[in-house]
């Protein structure tokens, strides 16, 4: 069944709790930024002697830092966990493409928590949770949102031609043209929504792309790496690093500008470990080797240099501490209880977290703090395994995988597996695991589908970065290789009538003439095939489809045989016949 309904949604949000909320004039404005890609290292104010991050490591002296903080190894579960204070597999997500990047349609994002306390909303650069209603950012309680498609710029969802330059993004649904790098795109448009809300507390959400592949800047912050031995493509990544770095700035001194810093919950974070920030076992020719805080593992990574990122919270009004790190184990589940404490929200009762506040360290008032379990898992399959690529985490101890077990506190590299040592620890551990894995699991069954027809986005694009397959062609890059790739769409249609399915190899917007002679449409239990025009850009089938759940599947096949799926589908739900 349908994983959104509207009702249930509505539901959800009436059902908040009766937490005292703090009043409208006293509540503090939220800024979080997450980057993409970089990781623990990845800044001078951790030690790294080659990076320049001034702004960051400003930011750094003058917030409380959270030592020991972790998220997933890659970038949608991240999202989706951080959105929500649930674990991200529990609420749909544990790949970045394959359609298990979609978060569920009936959870409530911190967005619309932040959005019903009166609040207006923002969300500047990369959502990567659903690029289709009802899971865009406009649909999960963001007022305004500048967004390019997909996980990254130049991926199948994003604008045909995107190149981090003068790109097309999409402005509340639209394509809209934009003028400049991608990261400064992000920050103008987050500073253009602050100066605009003069009179309200804002949640805003800038969520770069940057410094996630492909590893595109102005050579003019990348070159003094490269002068300085910097191979490449650690010296763009760098360089990334410092645009970013550099808009920080700009963004910080606005608020300040605005007398609005002081009374900000400004939030800097990452998504997962490095992922051109240390040359691990690549051996680059020579130079520099990057910085990776002598941990063990990068991006996609169990081990911690795949998950624990920085995490820094700056509140001057909120009494927190300058300076100060906070040693206790915390994640990404923890931000949004926090918020809701700290800003004096109401607290959604139907929800229940996986993370928890961590308002009292972040004070100073750690007595009592428990030792507690969490857990980390790399599941990129359209099924998830148990026990696959798994890190299970306390304050000392690290098990991988079930079977390697690390004590943090002695042996922060995770070199020496003492496992052997201490049965009785891999046993308890193993066991929280197991509970954990059959809490998280009961609804891997379902499939978040794919809604087609709602008047919300009617007519809708999909590609093929959300088939269920093997292979999934998931960039532009890829797309134009034209793969011989095939795979399955997991749809429903949001009611029964009409529908128009218009078979592309290229989104709308490029006016790519087919490479097929026939056309091979499967929905339900439509399937049909038909001829195709010499030159046409799009294959038409009509069909008529009850309202519910199905799986769809194409083929564009040529004159010699070889055959793959269409890569994108426009579908629209046509008008109702007159009797």
């Amino acid at each position: 069944m349908n994983e959104f309904r509207i009702a249930c949604f509505a539901g959800l949000l009436a059902a908040f709790g009766l937490a005292r909320p703090a009043s409208a004039a006293e509540r503090p404005s939220v800024v979080l930024v997450i980057t993409d890609d970089q990781g623990y290292g990845d800044l001078a104010a951790h030690g790294n002697a080659m990076i320049k991050t001034p702004n960051l490591d400003k930011l750094h002296e003058r917030s409380v830092r959270l030592a020991d903080f972790h998220v997933d190894p890659t970038c949608a579960p991240t999202r989706a966990a951080l959105l929500t204070g649930r674990y991200s597999a529990r609420v749909g997500v544990w790949h970045t493409i394959m359609g298990r990047s979609i978060l569920r349609g009936d959870e409530v994002t911190m967005a619309d928590v932040f959005q019903r306390a009166g609040y207006r909303t923002g969300m500047f650069g990369k959502w990567h949770l659903g690029d289709n209603h009802p899971y865009r950012p406009q649909d999960r309680g963001f007022d305004e949102v500048l967004c390019h498609g997909g996980g990254g710029v130049g991926q199948a969802p994003d604008y045909w031609g995107n190149d981090y330059f003068d790109d097309t993004y999409f402005h509340n649904g639209k394509p809209e043209k934009q003028a400049g790098y991608c990261t400064d795109v992000w920050f103008n448009a987050a500073i253009e929504f602050i100066r605009s809300t003069p009179d309200r507390p804002f949640f805003c959400y800038l969520a770069t792309n940057a410094p996630h592949a492909p590893y595109l800047v102005d050579p003019k912050y990348s070159e003094p790496y490269r002068a300085r031995g910097v191979p490449s493509p650690m010296a763009e990544f760098y360089g990334m690093i410092s645009n970013i770095d550099e808009n920080l700035a700009r963004l910080t001194r606005t608020l300040a500008d605005l007398k609005r810093i002081d009374n900000t919950i400004f939030i800097f974070m990452t998504d997962n470990g490095t992922a051109a920030g240390a040359a691990g076992g690549k051996s680059p020719s020579g130079g520099w080797r990057g910085f990776n805080a002598a941990m063990r593992g990068q991006k996609g990574s169990q081990y911690d240099g795949g998950h624990r990122v920085p995490c820094f919270i700056h509140w001057p009004a909120g009494q927190l501490a300058a300076g100060r790190d906070v040693s206790q184990l915390t994640a990404h589940v923890d931000l949004l209880p926090t918020l809701i404490e700290l800003c004096g929200l109401e607290t959604p009762a139907s929800v229940s977290f996986d993370g928890t506040s961590i308002a009292r360290p972040l004070r100073g008032e750690p007595a009592g703090w428990p030792d507690r379990t969490l857990f980390v898992a790399v599941n990129r399959l359209d099924h998830p395994e148990p026990w696959r690529r798994t890190a299970v985490l306390t304050e000392r101890w690290r098990l991988i995988d079930g079977k390697e077990l690390y004590d943090i506190t002695a042996d922060p590299g995770q070199a020496a597996d003492i496992s052997a040592r201490q049965p009785e620890v891999v046993a308890r551990l193993r066991s929280q695991y197991e509970s954990h894995w059959r809490d998280i699991s009961r609804r891997f069954d379902q499939y978040v589908r794919l809604v087609l027809g709602a008047e919300e986005e009617n007519p809708a694009t999909i590609s093929s970065h959300d088939w269920h397959a093997e292979n999934v062609p998931w960039n532009h890059r890829q797309i134009a290789q034209m793969p011989e790739w095939n795979g399955v769409w997991q749809i429903e249609a949001a009611v029964a009538g009409r529908y128009r399915f218009a078979l592309m190899q290229r989104p709308p917007e490029a006016r790519f003439p087919l490479r097929a002679v026939s056309a091979r449409l499967k929905v339900g239990g439509f399937d049909e095939v038909q001829p195709v025009a010499q030159g046409a850009v799009e294959a038409v089938f009509e069909v008529d489809l009850p309202a519910g759940p199905a799986s769809m599947q194409t083929w564009l096949v040529e004159a010699g045989g070889a055959q793959r799926g269409a890569f994108y589908v426009r579908v629209e739900r046509l008008p109702a016949r007159r009797k």
